[in-house]
Protein backbone atom coordinates (compact mmCIF):
# COMPACT_ATOMS: atom_id res chain seq x y z
CA UNK A 1 0.00 0.00 0.00
CA UNK A 2 1.15 3.38 -1.08
CA UNK A 3 2.21 5.69 1.85
CA UNK A 4 0.09 8.52 2.81
CA UNK A 5 1.86 11.87 2.50
CA UNK A 6 0.99 14.10 6.03
CA UNK A 7 -0.66 17.07 3.80
CA UNK A 8 -3.32 14.50 2.77
CA UNK A 9 -3.65 13.58 6.11
CA UNK A 10 -4.80 16.79 7.91
CA UNK A 11 -7.87 16.94 4.80
CA UNK A 12 -10.31 15.94 6.31
CA UNK A 13 -13.11 17.96 5.59
CA UNK A 14 -15.69 18.15 2.27
CA UNK A 15 -16.33 21.88 0.73
CA UNK A 16 -19.29 22.04 -1.49
CA UNK A 17 -20.16 25.31 -4.18
CA UNK A 18 -23.51 24.76 -5.58
CA UNK A 19 -26.74 25.30 -6.55
CA UNK A 20 -28.20 28.67 -8.38
CA UNK A 21 -31.78 29.52 -5.88
CA UNK A 22 -35.05 27.79 -7.51
CA UNK A 23 -38.03 29.74 -6.26
CA UNK A 24 -41.23 27.56 -5.36
CA UNK A 25 -44.31 29.33 -5.24
CA UNK A 26 -47.25 28.20 -3.10
CA UNK A 27 -45.03 27.46 0.05
CA UNK A 28 -45.89 29.13 2.74
CA UNK A 29 -46.88 28.41 6.10
CA UNK A 30 -49.10 25.09 7.05
CA UNK A 31 -50.38 24.96 10.68
CA UNK A 32 -47.79 27.66 12.05
CA UNK A 33 -45.09 26.26 10.34
CA UNK A 34 -43.00 28.01 8.48
CA UNK A 35 -42.19 26.21 5.23
CA UNK A 36 -39.01 27.39 2.92
CA UNK A 37 -39.76 29.74 -0.21
CA UNK A 38 -36.29 28.76 -1.53
CA UNK A 39 -34.70 25.60 -1.82
CA UNK A 40 -30.20 25.06 -2.63
CA UNK A 41 -30.40 21.06 -3.35
CA UNK A 42 -27.03 21.04 -3.95
CA UNK A 43 -25.55 22.68 -0.77
CA UNK A 44 -28.57 22.13 1.41
CA UNK A 45 -28.22 17.90 0.69
CA UNK A 46 -24.88 18.20 1.73
CA UNK A 47 -25.27 20.04 4.90
CA UNK A 48 -27.96 17.78 5.77
CA UNK A 49 -25.68 14.80 5.62
CA UNK A 50 -23.16 16.29 7.93
CA UNK A 51 -20.54 18.34 5.96
CA UNK A 52 -21.48 21.52 7.48
CA UNK A 53 -18.11 23.02 9.09
CA UNK A 54 -17.26 26.00 10.18
CA UNK A 55 -13.91 27.29 11.54
CA UNK A 56 -13.17 28.62 14.71
CA UNK A 57 -13.76 32.63 15.13
CA UNK A 58 -13.04 35.41 14.48
CA UNK A 59 -12.47 34.35 10.63
CA UNK A 60 -15.00 31.71 11.35
CA UNK A 61 -14.80 30.60 7.39
CA UNK A 62 -17.77 27.71 6.24
CA UNK A 63 -16.66 25.16 4.00
CA UNK A 64 -19.47 25.67 1.36
CA UNK A 65 -21.29 28.31 -0.70
CA UNK A 66 -24.64 28.82 -2.14
CA UNK A 67 -24.63 30.38 -5.72
CA UNK A 68 -27.90 32.30 -7.28
CA UNK A 69 -28.51 34.01 -10.05
CA UNK A 70 -27.24 37.12 -8.08
CA UNK A 71 -24.10 35.82 -7.05
CA UNK A 72 -20.63 37.31 -8.85
CA UNK A 73 -18.55 35.12 -10.65
CA UNK A 74 -15.47 36.99 -8.62
CA UNK A 75 -17.35 35.59 -5.39
CA UNK A 76 -17.24 31.88 -6.72
CA UNK A 77 -13.78 32.61 -7.51
CA UNK A 78 -12.79 33.92 -4.07
CA UNK A 79 -14.62 30.84 -2.69
CA UNK A 80 -12.92 28.07 -5.22
CA UNK A 81 -9.52 29.39 -4.27
CA UNK A 82 -10.33 29.87 -0.67
CA UNK A 83 -11.15 26.30 -0.78
CA UNK A 84 -8.48 24.93 -3.19
CA UNK A 85 -5.22 27.43 -1.73
CA UNK A 86 -5.88 28.83 1.37
CA UNK A 87 -7.71 26.23 3.09
CA UNK A 88 -5.53 23.15 4.11
CA UNK A 89 -8.31 21.11 5.45
CA UNK A 90 -10.17 20.96 2.50
CA UNK A 91 -9.63 17.32 0.77
CA UNK A 92 -12.53 17.18 -1.78
CA UNK A 93 -14.47 20.04 -3.63
CA UNK A 94 -17.70 19.12 -4.82
CA UNK A 95 -18.57 21.93 -7.50
CA UNK A 96 -21.75 21.86 -9.39
CA UNK A 97 -21.47 21.85 -13.16
CA UNK A 98 -23.11 24.74 -14.52
CA UNK A 99 -21.23 26.65 -11.91
CA UNK A 100 -17.99 25.53 -12.38
CA UNK A 101 -18.66 26.83 -16.20
CA UNK A 102 -18.81 30.12 -14.67
CA UNK A 103 -15.21 30.11 -13.82
CA UNK A 104 -13.91 27.37 -16.04
CA UNK A 105 -10.33 28.96 -16.30
CA UNK A 106 -9.71 28.37 -13.09
CA UNK A 107 -11.17 25.21 -12.44
CA UNK A 108 -8.67 23.96 -15.82
CA UNK A 109 -6.21 26.05 -14.10
CA UNK A 110 -6.06 23.49 -10.70
CA UNK A 111 -3.69 21.08 -11.12
CA UNK A 112 -2.87 19.69 -7.46
CA UNK A 113 -3.77 16.40 -6.58
CA UNK A 114 -5.54 17.32 -2.95
CA UNK A 115 -8.05 18.96 -2.92
CA UNK A 116 -10.00 17.02 -5.57
CA UNK A 117 -12.28 18.84 -7.21
CA UNK A 118 -14.69 17.06 -8.68
CA UNK A 119 -18.01 18.26 -10.76
CA UNK A 120 -21.66 17.46 -9.70
CA UNK A 121 -24.86 17.82 -11.57
CA UNK A 122 -27.83 19.49 -10.15
CA UNK A 123 -31.27 19.06 -10.54
CA UNK A 124 -32.24 21.90 -12.94
CA UNK A 125 -28.46 21.14 -14.89
CA UNK A 126 -27.61 17.36 -16.13
CA UNK A 127 -24.10 16.50 -16.26
CA UNK A 128 -21.87 17.03 -19.44
CA UNK A 129 -18.98 14.50 -19.87
CA UNK A 130 -17.78 16.81 -22.19
CA UNK A 131 -17.08 19.87 -19.98
CA UNK A 132 -15.64 17.91 -17.37
CA UNK A 133 -12.41 19.32 -16.46
CA UNK A 134 -10.93 15.83 -14.59
CA UNK A 135 -12.39 13.91 -17.39
CA UNK A 136 -10.47 15.81 -20.16
CA UNK A 137 -7.68 15.47 -18.20
CA UNK A 138 -8.12 11.42 -17.89
CA UNK A 139 -9.01 11.22 -21.82
CA UNK A 140 -6.41 13.04 -23.05
CA UNK A 141 -3.92 11.37 -20.47
CA UNK A 142 -5.23 8.25 -22.42
CA UNK A 143 -4.45 9.87 -25.41
CA UNK A 144 -8.13 10.06 -26.73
Amino acid sequence: MAAVSSSSKSREFLAVIGDEVSIHRGLGSLEGVRLPDRRQDTVTGMLLAGIGHVTPAPDAQKNFLVVDSRTENTAIEQAFDGFTVDRKDIGVLLINQHVADRIRARLDAHTAAFPAVVEIPSKDHPYDPEKDSVLRRVRKLFGE
